[in-house]
């Protein structure tokens, strides 16, 4: 019987597993495309899956034993590409998933990688520099046979940033016997980092948001937009759009939500939370409840935090006209259904958020070359990827009768189907 004989239904109590979403949404793309049995599985497999444990001494003396994960889904295209996320909730199916996302997001905008995913199970917040230090390059240690520039590049994810990096790099490059820089991406500039990464993700958040207002004829000074998530993502996208003439009226934390009808002043908000440690008490706005915020009307909706926000649950009560996925996997397959009756403009993941990597492969490229671009030429570089990768998606989706999200994976499954088929299998 063939595996795209019928769909893998996602039931309510797996509806937050994100390798059953992942698998969910690729069989549905592969079934349209209708790639055969073998293609499938092939595309479905990850290339290879590491699991390592890393003994760390601490600085009490106490020896403690980590787990990590790096899983390399696909390298059809060019070398894995992918963050590595420190948290204590990290799990295989969570990083197998991630890794497979970034194939299709490298997919998406065209760049020569395929996707990869790392994880360490930890509570950073637990852990002092010096022992993250340890963490870091003990793990960096036991994966290193199976990265480098042209084999898997790291890069930062949840609880890592550049510092995290640089260890990286300089621990790489040391076993290697000489500097390597293009091993990991979103690193420190004076190390070769890339102008225009930090502020990458979220300037494409807003690059494909602009394509969406104009496609619908709504006017960028009267936009209301809401923003779940003022991390490093949600915190950019508010800056750039709130910069850019968009009047963002709320700003949703975990900790609770702060709104204000006539616009937030983001960098007094910013302000104000890296002085108190939260969004709450700020007083360019009212609080309000962080679950009732998402429910504001709006023309754009980004949901900028962690996957898993918008589900079966909540999804008919948005108000948003556009949602624009600046975190990964925040939107659930069964909210996918609700959404599309509603007729609600989803820009996915896998090409909203794409601003990261895309850059990141800007920084590889400036990395091998030992010539690196002006931020002016970075975010021409970026703005050029963004605007031609929304076209297409949405063109695709237009021609094939489909969703925006249905057409990205459909887009990004044949892009690399036809990778494998012109290089042929190797036996």
């Amino acid at each position: 019987m063939s595996t795209l004989a019928s769909p893998i239904s996602v039931s309510l109590e797996d509806e937050k597993n994100p390798w059953l979403a992942a698998a969910a949404r690729f069989d549905d793309a592969a079934r349209r495309l209708r790639l055969d049995d073998g293609m499938c599985k092939v595309l479905r497999t990850a290339a290879r899956e590491i699991t390592v444990h890393i003994p760390v001494q601490l600085d009490d003396g106490w020896l403690e034993i980590f787990t990590g994960y790096r899983v390399q889904h696909s390298i059809a295209r060019g070398p894995a590409k992918g963050g590595i996320r420190f948290a204590p909730d990290v799990t295989l199916d969570e990083v197998r998933a991630l890794a497979s996302w970034m194939t299709w997001k490298c997919a998406v905008v065209n760049i020569p990688f395929g996707g990869g995913k790392g994880g360490v199970i930890c509570d950073p917040n637990l852990l002092s520099p010096a022992e993250l230090e340890k963490l870091t390059r003990r793990y960096t240690a036991e994966i290193i046979d199976f990265i480098g520039p042209e084999r898997d590049v790291l890069a930062p994810d949840v609880n890592t940033n550049e510092q995290t990096m640089a260890w990286i790099m300089d621990t790489y490059s040391m076993h290697a016997r000489h500097t390597v820089t293009a091993v990991v991406t979103g690193k420190p500039l004076a190390l070769g980092g890339s102008r225009g990464r930090p502020e990458a993700t979220g300037r494409g958040c807003m690059m494909v948001a602009l394509k969406a207002l104009e496609r619908f004829g709504l006017k960028l000074d009267t936009c209301c937009v809401v923003i779940q998530g003022f991390g490093n993502v949600g915190e950019m996208a508010a800056k750039l759009m709130s910069a850019k003439g968009f009047k963002i009226v709320s700003i949703v934390e975990y900790d609770g939500a702060v709104y204000n009808p006539k616009g937030l002043d983001i960098a007094a908000l910013a302000q104000h939370r890296n002085e108190t440690g939260t969004i709450n008490g700020f007083s360019g706005g009212e609080e309000l409840d962080k679950d009732q915020a998402l429910f504001l009307e709006c023309d754009v909706l980004v949901p900028a935090a962690t996957e898993n926000v918008i589900t079966s649950l909540n999804a008919d009560k948005l108000r948003c006209k556009i949602l624009c996925e600046g975190a990964n996997g925040p939107t659930t397959p069964l909210a996918d259904e609700i959404l599309a009756d509603k007729k609600v403009f989803v820009i996915p993941d896998i090409l909203a958020n794409a601003g990261g990597v895309t850059v990141s492969y800007f920084e590889w490229v400036q990395d091998r070359q030992g010539y690196f671009w002006n931020e002016q030429l970075v975010n021409q570089r970026l703005e050029g990827i963004m605007v031609e990768s929304f076209d297409t998606v949405v063109h695709y989706a237009q021609t094939h009768s489909v969703n925006n999200r249905t057409a990205a994976y459909m887009l990004a499954l044949d892009r690399v189907a036809s990778a494998i088929k012109l290089r042929g299998i190797y036996a």
